[in-house]
């Protein structure tokens, strides 16, 4: 089997950062199985130059995030990990209770309970006390908590450093090898 990633991307800021992810495993010719939330697909027009279509067009799959029977719902899909980014509040809140009424929560429930890799790319800020304790209890479950904070010891000289940063860190917590950014000590 080749290799297979499911991308959820939501509402929350930063769906650059998902298409990000889709480019970067359609370069690594991994198999990305897209979930798209409804709000995703508004965030997507108001944040960057594409539409959502162009957007489904980066990804080997595309499954409705209402598809409850889709493949990816079940825990017998045979999947690598998967990357929740950004991920909403919302979102991590439904996958730390295991309420799972979107293909997305779904999907990641599996990955949860079948210990597979699961990255959750949280974009909000500040931080409620509810929400740090849905993330904390995440992460005990075996979730990379993953927030899309880039990093700057790399001396970003633009945008695109700054996203490859990021997809580096969650391609690094779905075990997939990457030169995406310049790593600590690095020259």
């Amino acid at each position: 089997m080749s290799r297979r990633v499911i991308v959820g991307i939501c509402g929350a800021s930063g769906a650059v950062y998902g298409v990000e992810l889709l480019r970067a495993l359609r370069d690594a010719d991994i198999e990305a199985h897209l979930v798209l939330s409804r709000w995703a697909e508004q965030v997507i027009v108001e944040e960057t130059d594409m539409e959502p279509a162009a957007v489904r067009g980066l990804a080997a799959v595309v499954h409705a995030n209402d598809d409850l029977a889709a493949p990816i719902a079940s825990s017998s899909f045979p999947v690598d990990g998967m990357a929740v980014v950004p991920a909403s509040v919302k979102t991590a809140a439904a996958l730390a209770s295991a309420h799972t009424d979107t293909l997305i929560a779904r999907a990641g429930d599996n990955m949860l309970k079948l210990r597979r890799p699961l990255v959750v790319g949280i974009r909000e800020t500040p931080l409620s006390g509810p929400c740090l304790e849905n993330l904390a209890r995440l992460a005990r479950y075996g979730a990379v908590i993953l927030p899309l904070s880039p990093g700057f010891y790399h001396r970003p000289a633009g945008l695109q450093d700054l996203y490859d940063f990021i997809t580096g860190k969650v391609l690094d917590g779905l075990g997939i090898e990457n030169a995406r950014y310049r790593r600590w000590g690095e020259r």
